[in-house]
């Protein structure tokens, strides 16, 4: 079989070849099918229930044989940034794998903006692109582009399909990779005559790839090296990150900070997976972390990292994280994500579930024979951290004449915290004010671009997520620049009866972007200012939703509750903001973690 092949990060390459369990055959012993018939039985053999596309020349094979079935749902998305971003909404907020079907060509390259924003973010996906005819390929045929050559550096690992014969395994192997290890994007491009050339079906249960065996187990020896920190430290901090989220691991996580009373923080993916309400749990650390957060980080002796890479916005500058001394034991699935950017004195590579089992296991025993933390020195750090949450970093300026963006989500948080509510964000001043304002109770329940900070994934994320959970609250969180970028799904919504809430704090700018513009660039607010807004409310209704504007305060609670009620439709409030608040806490690029400007009187 030919593949092409992309990098899987922190992993062998997947091998060409594979050792399988025997096939399992057709229920038409000796039939026949076509690959698009292959393709839609693959899918359903791997539970696939909802699928996001768009329809093209080179997929319409495939969709003829989705037209034929019933098991799964195609949803048509208006553009194909959104089918991959609503699949990947639909897999950060169950776990299951995301599916999308694109077409050739720009049906392609429309969907590299989604592919490359679930890679970073480590998310389970399969991508399904159309490709032009094997006798065609690199022939400049209309709508050709070189899919696999594209998406190589923004997928665990790719494919082309260019026999109808190997089509089914290849649907097996992108499944696999896609959801073990280190979760992942995997695209499989099928050339137009695979999906209409015919063969046997056979799908195997089970699949095994020689070179591609990502460890699970955490070796013995460094987990006990790691007890012994954490039972020794004097000044200990748990820091775990979307890693967690993704293993489904948060009850251990929350176990093992019971078990040793230590202080918790989680990074913007990871938020959840300690309880927002938790008086263990300090908030999120970083750029945009709180007060608290960033200087225990700093003035640690232990530090256990769980599912998280000590990324730029987490750490700030290395050199000045590295100023003080202290030992990091770093738990990950993935070995190119430790000593990455920052040293580590005690590596575990394995699945964090199965690692932090072992290490509560190890502590208990420990604990048993009485091994304790030191009572007096955790004391002392305890109160040490209550002195930094005094500073208050979250507080702002009330006001009854203009809408600050803080009181919208907390009011949000106030009237849905008793609700299974899943809260989805775009990106820019508004995600970061979600993520400060809104505590999260469980995981999976922030939904947001992380790595790549994607404009414009809000509102397809919700809509993946209400087909998964129909019965929840799917609140989109979004800027009046971020809402634009793929607004156009709004008609998916209706046609569908995804009745999502879509909150804009509209401020009239790119706010990240001029928050940044008065800090470092004396005010010049260069092309930030967006002066041809439309009304959004008649937009919303032209769509066929609800539209509100709320500019009161006094207004906001009324049109939260009331868009709340309203169940089976979508409801779009523009929300007009001060234009003038900023995200606070922030430290500036370049700066260590604990040099944070806590508001414009640090300018």
């Amino acid at each position: 079989m030919e593949t092409a092949i992309a990098t899987a990060r922190g992993a062998a390459q997947p091998s060409t070849t594979a050792e399988n369990s025997p096939s399992h055959a057709s229920s038409r012993a000796g039939a026949e099918f076509t690959g698009s018939e292959i393709l839609v039985r693959c899918l359903q053999r791997e539970g696939v229930k909802h699928i996001w596309g768009y329809p093209g020349g080179a997929v319409l094979y495939i969709y003829d044989a989705l037209y034929k079935q019933k098991d799964i749902q195609h949803v048509l998305v208006r553009h194909e940034q959104g089918a991959v971003h609503a699949a990947d909404g639909y897999a950060r907020a169950t776990g299951d794998v995301g599916v999308c079907i694109v077409t050739s060509g720009p049906g392609a390259t429309n969907a590299i903006t989604g592919i490359a924003t679930a890679y970073m973010d480590s998310i389970p996906m399969v991508v399904i692109t159309g490709q032009v005819p094997t006798h065609a390929i690199g022939l400049d045929a209309f709508q050709e582009c070189d899919t696999v050559g594209i998406t190589r550096p923004i997928v665990k690992h790719n494919f082309l399909v260019k026999d109808v014969r190997d089509l089914a395994l290849t649907i097996k192997k992108a499944f696999h990779i896609a959801r073990t290890g280190r979760p992942g994007p995997v695209v499989v491009d099928i050339p137009k005559d695979v999906s209409i050339a015919s063969t046997g079906f056979h799908y195997p249960d089970e699949i095994s790839l020689r070179s591609y065996n990502p460890v699970r187990k955490g070796h013995g020896g460094q987990i006990r090296k790691a007890v012994q920190l954490l039972l020794q430290a004097k000044r200990p901090y748990l820091y775990s990150g979307g890693g967690v989220v993704l293993a489904g691991a948060h009850d251990k996580l929350r176990r093992l900070a019971d078990l040793l009373q230590i202080p918790c923080t989680n990074t913007l993916m990871g938020l959840g997976a300690i309880a927002g309400s938790d008086p263990k749990f300090l908030g999120m650390l970083g750029m945009h972390g709180t007060y608290e957060a960033n200087m225990a980080m700093q003035h640690s002796d232990v530090v256990l990292a769980v599912g998280a890479r000590f990324d730029d916005r987490v750490i700030g500058n290395p050199k000045d994280f590295a100023q003080i001394e202290r030992k990091i034991v770093h738990i990950d699935i993935d070995p190119s994500s430790i000593s990455k950017r920052v040293k580590v004195d005690v590596p575990i590579v394995g699945d964090v579930g199965e690692v932090l089992s072992d290490l509560i296991e190890q502590i208990e025993q420990q604990m048993a024979e009485g091994r304790k933390p030191d009572a007096a020195a955790m004391t002392a750090w305890w109160k040490q951290i209550n002195e930094w949450r005094k500073r208050e970093c979250l507080s702002y300026d009330k006001s009854d004449e203009v809408i600050k963006p803080q009181f919208v989500i907390q009011t949000l948080h106030e009237l849905t915290r008793e609700r299974e509510t899943y809260v989805c964000s775009d990106v820019g001043q508004h995600q970061m004010w979600a993520a400060q304002y809104y505590p999260f109770e469980h995981p999976r329940r922030w939904i947001n671009s992380g790595g790549l900070g994607t404009m414009g994934v809000g509102l397809p994320y919700a809509m993946g997520i209400k087909l998964a959970r129909p019965d929840a609250e799917c609140v989109v969180i979004t800027g009046d620049g971020s809402i634009q970028m793929n607004i156009q799904e709004l008609a998916t919504c209706l046609q569908y009866g995804t009745a999502v809430k879509v909150l804009l704090l509209n401020n009239g700018y790119l706010g990240m972007v001029r928050q940044w513009q008065e800090i470092e660039y004396a005010g010049r607010y260069s092309h930030s200012y967006m002066d041809s807004l439309p009304d959004f409310v008649k937009l919303a209704e032209a769509y066929g939703h609800v539209g509100m504007r709320v500019d009161k305060p006094s207004q906001v609670r009324e049109a939260l509750a009331k868009a709340l009620a309203l169940k089976d439709r979508t409801v779009f409030i523009d929300f007009v903001v001060d234009p003038t608040t900023n995200v606070w806490p922030m430290v500036q690029a370049g700066k260590g973690i604990t040099h944070m400007l806590l508001g414009s009187e640090d300018l």
